[in-house]
């Protein structure tokens, strides 16, 4: 953790909001299980980047323009952060319809009357992106101006109106009113607060002031292409708690770009390739636990730990619900899941199993009377469930080695097809759940099942794909 502290300081994270977020970290990691073939560590940095991508984009980035025109934009900012440069750039996404909605019919206007030739220079970046900007008027004071800017764009049938106002310091008060009462003016649906990546650890300052003084909606990070790593987002996220809307990633007038979490919780962090090599070593773990389940099934073994995994996979998969509303005529059978408990059955069939030892788990056929009183007290359940889960394990694994006879796959489906899923039914809800998923196959288990080993291994269309592994049981050996 000290390394991540380290990291995100590194990148420009304010002090305060780096240690909130390690404190939040540290919480969510201690006692997550370390998956094989990594260390801890790479562990807790795979944690760190879901958690800094969860904090820097939960919400979507989008303007939010569906009002009554004209839907009025503020670009509000310090100086020199890339304002004008951006209110030209949103205008041409929006006018050219790159949001992936209608084009619109945007206006500009510049508000700064401050800054030599700032408003010839809108006007100049209006003519380059082909949007209309207001016609200059020497003299008009800010607050005139957004006036005649709305009263034009109404006029004109304008969808939007973007306000540029003037760059200002956060210690400037007789600037930050001024922006207060063209803000009460306009009353825009968006206020954006433009902030230069490169600013260090001032940025929670500016984030502050700003949002004291007028009700943001988003921000816009300007110069993402240069070389600082991007920690002013997290802390503008923290302070604000307003969704980053836009990066700017470069000088000419298409270099804007929708703002992407997991670019920048990489780019902070510095340690992009750990998190793949996390992502990948998860997805290898649960390919090559299906091949040994594969292998396991195709010599006729299945031990408790399997059921286990087995019951793991199902709820990865959305539980049992989930599975019997993916087959075809099993509406009833998940009906019958959801009244006898749902998912909280294979919950408890976990505790069952996480209840026994090492070797009981092994050779289920240890579990004498004593041993399920003491594994019932374990997992809160009752005897009577015990011997539930031990009665559908034996019919599993019966089943398993009936398969190994009957030469593989198109043995269990032809067995599957025959009610064998009722005997699932018997060992999760009694009698009644076997025959109600029986009779939802069409009293002969699943349909159209029975005839995948004839068909050439393939499934009825609409059913959901096999784990992966399990088709290597297809192949003849």
């Amino acid at each position: 953790m000290r390394e991540v502290r380290v990291a995100l300081l590194e990148a420009d994270v304010a002090l305060p909001v780096a240690r909130d977020f390690v404190e939040k970290i540290t919480e969510q990691a201690i006692g997550q299980n370390v998956l094989r073939s990594i260390t801890p560590g790479q562990q807790v940095v795979k944690i760190v980047h879901d958690a800094l991508v969860e904090m820097l984009g939960a919400d979507a980035s989008e303007l939010l323009l569906d009002v009554t025109p004209p839907a009025v934009v503020m670009m509000v900012g310090l100086q020199g952060s890339g304002k004008t440069t951006t209110t030209a750039k949103i205008a041409r996404r929006l006018s050219s319809g790159a949001m992936g909605r209608d084009r619109k019919k945007v206006l500009m206007a510049s508000l700064d009357v401050n800054r030599p030739a700032a408003q010839e220079q809108l006007a100049t970046l209006g003519t380059q992106v082909e949007v209309a900007t207001l016609p200059i008027i020497q003299g008009q004071q800010p607050v005139e101006i957004a006036r005649r800017a709305m009263q034009a764009a109404k006029l004109q049938g304008y969808d939007v109106l973007m306000l540029d106002t003037a760059g200002r310091l956060h210690v400037d008060q007789a600037l930050m009113d001024e922006m207060k009462a063209v803000a009460e003016i306009a009353q825009p649906q968006e206020i954006l607060l433009v902030v230069d990546s490169l600013t260090g650890q001032d940025a929670v300052n500016v984030a502050t002031s700003f949002s004291e003084q007028v009700p943001l909606t988003g921000v816009v990070l300007t110069r993402m292409d240069g070389d600082a790593r991007g920690g002013a987002a997290l802390s503008m996220r923290a302070v604000t708690g307003k969704p980053i809307k836009f990066a700017g990633v470069g000088e000419k007038m298409d270099a804007l770009e929708a703002f992407h979490p997991e670019r920048v919780a990489g780019r902070i962090l510095g340690m992009g390739d750990v998190v793949s090599l996390v992502e990948r070593a998860a997805e290898t773990i649960q390919q090559e636990d299906a091949e040994r389940m594969a292998m396991k099934m195709a010599k006729g073994q299945f031990d408790l730990n399997d059921l286990r995994g087995q019951l793991a996979q199902m709820r990865r998969m959305g539980g049992l619900g989930a599975l019997a509303g993916m087959m075809p005529g099993m509406k009833k059978a998940q009906n019958a899941l959801n009244d006898a408990g749902g998912d909280k059955i294979l919950l408890r069939m976990d505790a069952i199993i996480t209840s026994m030892t090492v070797k009981e788990r092994a050779k289920p056929e240890l579990v004498n009377a004593k041993r399920k009183i003491r594994i019932a007290k374990g997992s809160g359940t009752t005897v009577q469930d015990v011997n539930k889960l031990l009665k559908m394990h034996q019919e599993m694994s019966t089943a398993m080695k009936k398969i190994k006879k009957m030469g593989g796959i198109k043995g269990m489906m032809s067995m599957l097809g025959k009610g064998g899923l009722g005997g699932l039914g018997n060992a999760l809800g009694g009698p009644q759940m076997g025959e109600m998923l029986n009779k939802a196959g069409g009293g002969g288990g699943l349909p159209g099942i029975g005839g995948m080993g004839a068909g050439g291994g393939k499934l009825p269309e609409g059913m959901p794909k096999l784990p992966p592994g399990f088709e290597n049981l297809l192949k003849k050996k």
